[in-house]
C-alpha cells in the first residue's frame, strides 16, 4: 500500500474521468486499490476530479462558442478531427504522453463524457 498519490495514479485518474465525472469514495478505493486512503489522499483525488471537470468545460464552451460565431447552427454541422484545436487541446492535457491510443482517446474526449 502507498501512503500517496504518484504520476501514474494521476494518470489512471485522467482516464477513469471519462468513465465517472464525479466518483464516489467507493468508487476511488475500488480503482486505487493500492493506495492507503485517508483524509489527505481523499481531497488530492477530489481535487484532481475538480480540475478535470473544470478543465474540460472550459474548453468545451470555448469549441462551442467559436462554432457559434463560425455560424454553426446544427449538431450535425461539427465535427472533431485530430487536427482540431480542441481534439489538440484535450489531449495535450489528457494525454500528454501519449499513452492512449488517438482513435479511442478522440472518442473519449469528446463524445463518451456527454453520456454520463
Amino acid at each position: 500500500m502507498q501512503e500517496g498519490l504518484s504520476p501514474n495514479h494521476l494518470k489512471k485518474a485522467k482516464l477513469m474521468f471519462f468513465y465517472t465525472r464525479y466518483p464516489s469514495s467507493n468508487m476511488l478505493k475500488t480503482y486505487f486499490s493500492d493506495v492507503k486512503f485517508n483524509r489527505c489522499i481523499t481531497s488530492q483525488l477530489i481535487k484532481w476530479f475538480s480540475n478535470f471537470r473544470e478543465f474540460y468545460y472550459i474548453q468545451m464552451e470555448k469549441y462551442a462558442r467559436q462554432a457559434i460565431n463560425d455560424g454553426v447552427t446544427s449538431t450535425e454541422e461539427l465535427s472533431i478531427t485530430r487536427d482540431c484545436e480542441l481534439y489538440r487541446a484535450l489531449n495535450m492535457h489528457y494525454n500528454k504522453a501519449n499513452d492512449f491510443e488517438v482513435g479511442t482517446l478522440l472518442y473519449l474526449l469528446v463524445i463518451s463524457p456527454f453520456f454520463f
